[in-house]
């Protein structure tokens, strides 16, 4: 799905993640779920793309409902996969992922598990390798994307701000959909290692000019940066 020129969609407000596309070639932020990999051939045909046009991956973070494709696309097709150092080890598999924490509606909770099943997360591959990235890098990739450290949902959480699609990525860093709650609209995600350092990372974002947050959880926000700051602190 376009959500503007030269950005897309890919999944729904569950999860998704993104693809930026350029004369140059396309920039994935972030790889979902396995079963997701279907979703995808058909945007890159619809965009008259193809695999091969993909120059990397980028991961928000190294948890398994953003990582889904990620090991196929390196394995198969030689693309890189880029995540921040201190999430690297996750990526791999080598280190544990957070439980989920506060409120929860059965609902919500049973909307996200079908999806998660029905899309394959149980079948997730960890990636074998990865590139390790760092907080201020600027990735030669196409759009130019820009890593913003976010720590706190995970020790490697990143913002990704892609100036060429006036877009900040900002994985788990926020949410506008709990996927526990089925609550939208600015707010810390769950599954959350360190909350309060999530909050504090949220002033990173402060000077990004950017004028659209996409998360991967949820639709996009299209408000101030510093509004949807206001409204998770409040």
């Amino acid at each position: 799905m376009q959500l503007a020129p030269g950005l897309r969609r890919v999944g729904n407000d569950i999860v998704a993640f993104h693809l930026i596309e350029t004369p140059d070639g396309i920039t994935m932020i972030d790889a979902g779920l396995p079963g997701h990999w279907t979703d995808l051939r058909a945007e890159l045909a619809d965009m008259g793309r193809d695999l091969t046009d993909i120059r990397g991956v980028v991961l928000t973070h190294g948890d398994s409902d953003h990582i889904g494709i990620a090991e196929r696309l390196r394995r198969e097709h030689g693309i890189p996969v880029y995540v921040h150092s201190a999430d690297a080890a996750r990526a791999r598999g080598e280190a544990t992922s957070h439980a989920p924490g506060g409120p929860k509606r059965f609902g919500a909770m049973l909307g996200f598990a079908a999806y998660a099943v029905r899309k394959g997360g149980a079948m997730t591959k960890h990636l074998s390798s990865v590139v390790e990235m760092r907080d201020g890098e600027t990735l030669a990739l196409p759009g130019s994307p820009q890593i913003i450290g976010m720590p706190g949902h995970s020790p490697g959480s990143v913002a990704v701000f892609v100036p060429s699609v006036d877009t900040v990525f900002v994985g788990d860093a926020l949410t506008t959909r709990n996927v526990l709650t089925g609550v939208t609209g600015p707010q810390p995600a769950p599954f959350t290692d360190d909350p309060a350092e999530a909050l504090r990372s949220l002033d990173a974002l402060s000077a990004v000019a950017a004028h659209r947050i996409v998360p991967g959880h949820g639709p996009a926000w299209s408000g101030s940066i510093p509004d949807a700051i206001r409204q998770i602190r409040t």
